[in-house]
């Protein structure tokens, strides 16, 4: 059963206590999402990250260093996620995501131009971010980042995609969704971390063919597996739902910069394709080959790089907007 609103799951999460200067964002419906701080406070422009599904905000941490000198940055753990309050089952959605990212810079960047990056389920929350206040997009919301993301379609394809589309047919989806939720606290219970299937998984499914150091494989095996089943398959059925395409044209006001991974088993390299293309003419993409999911982390320079041009392209705009 879910905890209440606000309270933490009983989950191993990072350890220690949160860093100095930390601060505790509670949303609408009374959880708790924590944030964390770093880089140039006087800055002009502010860099608010959202990371993927069963990660948290160290993530990021990579990017820090490369950032610092001309950025505010802004780092949050999504709910039910790292050091963030756990969440009602009916509240884990990318809809409820995205509301809770705008919470976040209601609270925490009430002025300033902002630019948005966000990692695959941190990219949807983006999204559904601008289906939901628009009014955002071209004023406080100046650029967007969005790494190894889709704006829908995930579960289309395959064996998995031909087993929800077979109990879709059969009205048995949310039955099974419920079945597996209701099992995930038993999952957990006995649940292993740190093994051989583990990292087996993490290197099949989060890195590309070349690109699996095994020391970077046991980071994100390591990073991944603080996230207890009781989030992972709460989280799941949103993604079978998933479909922000009619977001785009308002995040298209901005300058955006989609990066796919050519061996991203997970949010495949035709949806980052897919996703410039529907942007327009304001949309860079980046492909990185031989990348996998886990792009920020094997291929850093490349995503460095393309975030300080986004923000370069930012900062034109800022100083010189277009007429209308």
């Amino acid at each position: 059963m879910p905890l209440p609103p606000g309270v933490d799951a009983p989950v191993p999460g990072p350890p220690g206590p949160p860093p100095p200067g930390s601060r505790t964002v509670r949303t609408d419906d009374g959880v708790d999402l924590h944030v964390e701080f770093d880089g140039d406070d006087r800055a002009p422009l502010t860099v608010v990250f959202a990371h993927g599904f069963t990660a948290q905000l160290a993530e990021f941490d990579v990017h820090r260093a490369a950032l610092r000198p001309r950025a505010r940055l802004v780092l949050w753990d999504q709910r039910g996620h790292g050091r963030s309050g756990w969440t009602p089952l009916t509240a884990a959605t990318i809809d409820r995501t995205g509301r809770d990212l705008g919470q976040v810079l209601d609270a925490v960047v009430p002025a300033g131009p902002v630019v948005l990056a966000g990692h695959s389920m941190g990219g949807m929350s983006i999204m559904a971010l601008a289906r939901q206040r628009p009014e955002l997009f071209g004023t406080r919301v100046a650029g967007a980042f969005l790494l190894a993301t889709s704006s829908g379609g995930l579960v289309g394809t395959g064996v998995l995609g031909r087993w929800v589309t077979a109990v879709r047919r059969l009205h048995l989806l949310g039955l099974w969704l419920r079945g597996l939720q209701l099992l995930a606290p038993l999952l957990e219970r006995f649940r292993r971390r740190g093994t051989a299937v583990g990292r087996w998984f993490t290197r099949r499914y989060l890195f590309g063919r070349a690109d699996a150091d095994p020391a970077d494989v046991r980071l994100v095996q390591a990073l991944l597996e603080e996230t207890p089943y009781t989030v992972t398959l709460a989280f799941w059925a949103t993604f079978l739902e998933h479909d922000e395409t009619a977001a785009l044209p308002v995040l298209g006001r901005v300058p955006t910069t989609v990066v796919a991974a050519t061996d991203d088993r997970l949010t495949p390299v035709d949806h980052g394709r897919r996703l410039a293309g529907l942007l327009g003419h304001d949309a860079e993409l980046v492909v990185v080959p031989g990348a996998g999911h886990s792009v920020n982390l094997t291929r850093t320079d490349v995503v460095d790089r393309a975030l300080a041009d986004l923000l370069d392209r930012v900062e034109d705009r800022l100083r010189t907007p277009r007429a209308g």
